[in-house]
């Protein structure tokens, strides 16, 4: 049994990141014949390119897919820790498979992502959901037949959770979500330790990968028809950052853009890494998708400051503008609201900057304090009538601009990605190269194709179009 750490989570050293290869042993690679999974996400795209590789691990293993827990004889939950919002949906699922458990007693319940890493809730399976049967930490994925294996084989709860800096696998297996564009993931972690963020002690430290093997990965999925990749990690701009050769992500976004896969994006983005060369980067290629995610959090410099994100409001802006200078640039952000000390001023800060910056898209949040993290122990004087009506206007304000910049797109050409069938019975959907979504009339044979399309008509979340 090994149980996560917040001390050791949050130590930061040099020593080397070491490079594994996944290899799985011949003697399990049949435990799952005959038996099927469901798996539950929930998160960012970090997690849902976890569960890409776990399902690859677990078909592997001889499981099969079922699309209704209730049919399965595995249930894993890839959960995530950023908002307690999360916690509660995992929990209240924890409690649904624990009816289905007492009818059906030979069922493998099992719980992984970030919320594993958490001390609190580590213990709180230990000791009120004894019944589940294995845990592991987003450090181990790589080693989940084995886990399994040993669930398989023990009439105790499994708890494997690693907190350290990390490693990097190289070579698990992946089932893709579509069959058209794909995660890539390029770093891991993040030091940033923003004060109300948890991911840098359930993800570990910033660690990137090699570029020769995020390239090789990219040429395959291009082989394989794929149109667009999007490079991941918890900060991407900090990518080369743990190099000790000057290669950073200037330089990968052009090397992967020299692929010539159609569309390549890269998230999320944190303010304090966006370079100038990136930006011309972006400018140079064409098939650098002009779609950049630039949370901003808050549009108070002190609140920025008590929130430890490395820079004012004055300096964001400063930012903001340098990419708008990208042709047909969207830009979306994150925003808290709520936060410990944000005053009625502060709050106000943050309305004037959305509306100097008129976003394309924005995810907005009432702030969630996490256990463990410096801004969970700050006094909170503000009400939740307050934080919701904050919220509100924020939302109000944030809608408005998205609105009107989909308004400006009517009449225009735009190139779609075709994904699939719409849930606007009889249409196609797509996504333009900024980001936005786009439902049409089309037929099938369009779906995988990059298509010129017609918009014509606007809503607040998506655009009409038809066919050019």
């Amino acid at each position: 049994m090994k149980l996560p750490d917040y001390k050791e989570a949050r130590k930061r050293t040099n020593s080397t990141v070491e490079k594994e290869i996944y290899e799985l042993d011949s003697s399990i690679s049949n435990i799952g014949a005959g038996k099927k999974y469901y798996i539950k996400t929930y998160g960012c795209q970090m997690n849902e390119h976890d569960t890409e590789n776990i399902k690859a691990m677990l078909e592997q293993l001889g499981f099969a897919e079922v699309d209704d827990y209730i049919n399965a004889d595995l249930v894993l939950l890839n959960t995530c820790s950023i908002r307690e919002n999360a916690h509660n949906k995992a929990f209240g699922m924890l409690g649904r498979l624990k009816h289905l458990k007492e009818e059906k007693r030979e069922l493998i319940v099992g719980l992984c992502g970030c919320m594993a890493q958490e001390e609190k809730v580590v213990d709180e399976i230990m000791h009120k959901y004894k019944w589940v049967n294995f845990v592991f930490g987003t450090h181990n994925i790589h080693r989940l037949p084995y886990i399994l294996n040993e669930s398989f084989n023990s009439m105790k709860q499994e708890i494997e959770v690693y907190s350290k800096e990390g490693n990097i696998v190289e070579g698990m297996p992946v089932k893709r979500a579509s069959k058209y564009k794909a995660y890539v993931n390029i770093m891991y972690g993040c030091d940033k330790f923003c004060t109300y963020c948890i991911v840098p002690y359930t993800r570990g430290k910033q660690r990137s990968r090699e570029k020769d093997d995020i390239i090789e990965e990219v040429l395959k999925l291009k082989e394989e028809g794929y149109q667009e990749v999007t490079l991941l990690g918890q900060n991407v701009n900090a990518y080369g950052k743990d190099f000790s050769y000057n290669y950073n992500l200037e330089n990968l976004l052009e090397d992967v853009s020299k692929t010539n896969i159609p569309r390549v994006r890269f998230m999320t983005s944190h303010p304090w890494d966006f370079t100038d060369g990136m930006i011309e980067v972006i400018k140079k290629y064409p098939n650098i998708m002009p779609a950049i995610h630039l949370p901003v959090q808050s549009g108070s410099s002190k609140i920025l400051k008590l929130m430890g994100r490395k820079y004012t409001k004055e300096e964001y802006i400063e930012l903001f503008d340098k990419l708008k200078t990208i042709p047909n640039v969207s830009i979306s952000t994150d925003i808290i609201v709520g936060f410990p000390n944000e005053s009625d001023e502060d709050f106000k800060e943050t309305l004037d900057l959305v509306n100097y910056c008129k976003y394309d898209n924005a995810f907005t949040f009432i702030f969630s304090p996490r256990v463990g993290t410096p801004a969970a122990k700050l006094e909170d004087k503000i009400t939740l009538e307050e934080k919701e009506q904050r919220l509100y206007l924020l939302n109000e304000t944030v809608n408005k601009y998205f609105l009107e910049n989909n308004k400006k797109l009517v009449g225009q050409k735009v190139k779609v990605l075709t994904e699939g069938t719409s849930e606007k019975e009889g249409m196609l959907f797509g996504y333009t190269e900024t980001n936005k979504l786009i439902n049409f009339v089309g037929t099938d044979d369009l779906i995988g194709k990059i298509i010129d399309i017609e918009v014509t008509d606007a809503k607040t979340w998506s655009l009409d179009g038809k066919v050019c």
